[in-house]
């Protein structure tokens, strides 16, 4: 490879790192439509959430890198689908916990997951 495609190749990778706009990779959920879900949920009553202006609530914990924390809720470890399932149905993984079943889909949970994973 000549010296000038290797260097047009780094920039044109280097522009592709996106982490902060897209959610985990080989997760079906879309981090801009996570970011509206979570204003049409309401999560922001009981969270403080980045990136939302109207999420200041203090409640539940604030969900500040939590695309980067070791547990879920104290005790679930922290993956994708893990994370979807707990939008989902809070009372299912962990029943009489202070998060109430919101009625969210499980793509808007998907979608609510990836969003949350672009908060590192």
């Amino acid at each position: 490879m000549s010296l000038t495609a290797f260097a047009v190749s780094s920039l044109i990778l280097a522009g592709c790192d996106t982490k902060s706009e897209q959610g985990p990779p080989n997760f079906a959920g879309d981090a801009k439509r996570g970011m509206a879900l979570i204003k049409h949920y309401g999560c922001g009553s009981c969270h403080l959430i980045p990136q939302i202006a109207e999420a200041k609530g203090n409640v539940g914990p604030p969900l500040l890198h939590v695309g980067t924390r070791t547990y879920l809720a104290g005790f679930i470890s922290n993956s994708p689908e893990n994370m979807a399932r707990w939008i989902e149905n809070p009372q299912k993984v962990l029943p009489g916990n202070a998060m109430p079943r919101m009625g969210v889909t499980p793509q808007h949970s998907r979608d609510i997951t990836a969003f949350l994973y672009t908060l590192k």
